[in-house]
């Protein structure tokens, strides 16, 4: 939803191979298939990402670099607020987890 979906969509009208890193399955699938039939691109791809999960993004990152020949643009938009404080299972403030070290993470796992 929001801005991703929107740059995404965008992506998607450029004929790019665009893949969805998203939380929720049934609501990333949905925006695979809106996002497909508005611009005829085929290439929307649906994969699962908690940024506030470490281990998620390490396993993320990991397909993309097995699956993909290379990637071209990435755009770290996941983000949360006004959550009471969360400590994740990995000891992790889950605010900070989800829109900073996550995303930092993603980053430098995906540089090569």
């Amino acid at each position: 939803a929001g801005i991703g979906k929107c740059v995404a969509l965008d992506l998607a009208r450029r004929n790019a191979r665009t893949i969805l890193a998203c939380r929720n399955q049934e609501r990333g699938q949905v925006a695979v298939e809106e996002i497909r039939a508005a611009t005829g691109n085929p290439a929307v791809l649906l994969r699962l990402l908690d940024t506030s999960s470490l281990a998620s993004v390490r396993a993320f990152a990991q397909a993309v670099l097995q699956e993909e020949k290379r990637l071209d643009v990435l755009v770290n938009n996941a983000g949360l607020t006004g959550l009471p404080f969360t400590i994740t299972p990995e000891e992790l403030e889950k605010t900070f987890a989800t829109n900073y070290l996550g995303p930092f993470l993603l980053t430098n796992l995906l540089l090569g």
